[in-house]
């Protein structure tokens, strides 16, 4: 069966949103973009920058499309395409955050938002639960509810299983042939933050950058270090773990003692992003071209930063 997701065109007169940035029709809910030779034992992975929204969730939710778009990481996955140039692929998602969240458990459910029970497997009493935010989302990022209606497990249980575990399948095979190739490797996990977010760590405008690596549990202190001290070198104000550790992907793929390093990049929206637009601003080419030197400088590095793991006979 093929997937189709079809995005917003320019004729919705009343979307609200970038007719640029929901123009794709796809075929699929994720994509793995390879580079021309893949040399650094390395992986980048975008799970929150899909725009391609189903017509029948569309007809579900009671929010406009630019009401469902403040949960994208707009753009992120265009801010980090530059890995390809230095060998490592990214895996993105297609499908939209506020449809299915690849950042969760598979079962993360709000039982408000269900007809009937649940099944006794659904973790309904994680934080993110009671926040809105599970892997089907309740609410977008501002907390405003997304359904008309609420949903039958049977509609949840088909987005997991259409999307969501093909997506984690798919990252996992992606991690293992590192892995087998080289004996150790890093993921980096793209995200962006609103401004907002981080005005109760530090004063507005004052961090450009969050690294989460789950307080050393998903990634050596050695390459968390590194890739700070070259965002650091190209002007990027970077803390580590505040207000953002780490999420689902990196706790589930991060096991430095295996090898196996996942580190979570947070960008401030406010650097490349009209916020209230969600329009790319003038200075979204000139941050696009500063990652595009960090992570050349983190893959130049990397494999001297590795501590490879031995590799099983076959």
């Amino acid at each position: 069966m093929v997937d189709r997701f079809l995005s917003i065109s320019d004729s919705d007169e009343d979307s609200g949103a970038d007719p640029g940035a929901m123009d794709l029709s796809v075929t699929r809910p994720f994509e793995i973009l390879a580079p021309a030779r893949w040399s650094a034992p390395a992986i980048f992975n975008s799970p929150h920058s899909g725009r391609a929204y189903e017509p029948d969730f569309l007809r579900q939710s009671r929010l406009s499309p630019a009401a469902l778009r403040k949960s994208e990481d707009c753009y992120i996955d265009e801010l980090f395409m530059g890995c390809l140039d230095h060998g490592a692929p990214m895996l993105r998602a297609l499908a939209p955050r506020s449809y299915i969240d690849l950042n969760r458990e598979p079962y993360e459910l709000d039982p408000r938002m269900f007809d009937g029970e649940l099944p006794g497997h659904v973790n309904s009493t994680s934080p993110r639960v009671a926040g809105g935010l599970g892997t089907i989302p309740r609410v977008v990022a501002e907390g405003e509810d997304i359904y008309r209606h609420k949903l039958s497990f049977a509609d949840a249980l088909t987005r997991i299983e259409r999307i969501y575990l093909p997506y984690h399948r798919a990252l996992a095979a992606l991690v293992d042939e590192v892995v087998r190739k080289n004996g150790a490797m890093l993921l980096i996990d793209c995200h962006s933050m609103p401004s907002s977010a981080i005005a109760h760590v530090a004063p507005a405008g004052s961090i450009d950058v969050v690294l989460g690596d789950r307080f050393g549990a998903s990634c050596s202190n050695d390459l968390t270090a590194l890739v700070e001290e070259l965002c650091r070198a190209d002007g990027l104000r970077v803390v580590r773990n505040k207000p953002y550790a780490g999420g689902f992907i990196t706790q589930n793929q991060g096991a430095p003692l295996k090898g196996r390093h996942a580190l979570q990049i947070e960008i401030n929206r406010g650097l490349y992003l009209n916020e209230k637009t969600l329009d790319k601003s003038r200075n979204f080419s000139a941050l696009q071209r500063t990652l595009s030197r960090v992570v050349g400088g983190l893959l130049d590095r990397l494999a001297h930063h590795l501590q490879p793991m031995p590799v099983a006979a076959e």
